[in-house]
């Protein structure tokens, strides 16, 4: 009799930490849904951010014309998409990023710190675009890491993200050159 006891405390005490895990891991899955909500919210304020310091430069005349209707252009496309899930907001963010690039060369660069203002909305420009690049790189970290934990075993067999759709990372090429160029 105390031989079925002891196993049925065994069993109990196996079942807990089963249990226990599987809550845990919940938890974690949960805590980084969290955490991916988060970082968009964060990615899509730092986007606004860079498109409306671009609007301020190509506003401001210290470019050439046609640069400044290029990349006013860009960055009017970029805050018309503002469907954070959308491949379009990524596609006109990429853009943005592409003509910022092309406009802002070397020449470029040092014709507009040698005006009244320029190396401070550069200074900004390339502030907001880094902040857009680590922003982006912080939500796909998290998303991999979310993607991984819901790939376990455990976590598909008992349904622990329960019907949360699989998080996407974000590709937007975003890497601004100006501060390497200044």
């Amino acid at each position: 009799m105390t031989i079925w006891i002891f196993f049925t405390v065994i069993l109990v005490l196996l079942f807990a930490f089963f249990v226990l895990y599987l809550g845990m891991t919940a938890g974690r899955i949960d805590r980084l849904h969290r955490r991916i909500d988060v970082a968009l919210i964060s990615l899509d304020s730092h986007l606004l951010r860079r498109s409306g310091v671009t609007l301020e430069l190509a506003s401001s005349g210290l470019l050439d014309p046609a640069s400044s209707v290029l990349i006013s252009e860009a960055a009017h496309a970029a805050r018309l998409s503002t469907d954070l899930s959308s491949t379009h907001r990524d596609r006109a963010e990429s853009e943005l990023t592409s003509a910022l690039n092309a406009v802002l060369d070397v020449e470029e660069i040092e014709l507009i710190q040698g005006e009244i203002g320029g190396s401070e909305i550069l200074e900004e420009c390339s502030a907001a675009s880094r902040r857009v690049e680590l922003s982006r790189r912080f939500l796909n970290d998290a998303v991999r890491a979310c993607v991984q934990l819901r790939q376990q075993r455990s976590a598909r067999w008992f349904h622990l993200a329960g019907h949360t759709p699989l998080p996407q990372t974000r590709e937007i090429y975003d890497h601004v050159e100006i501060s390497e160029r200044s």
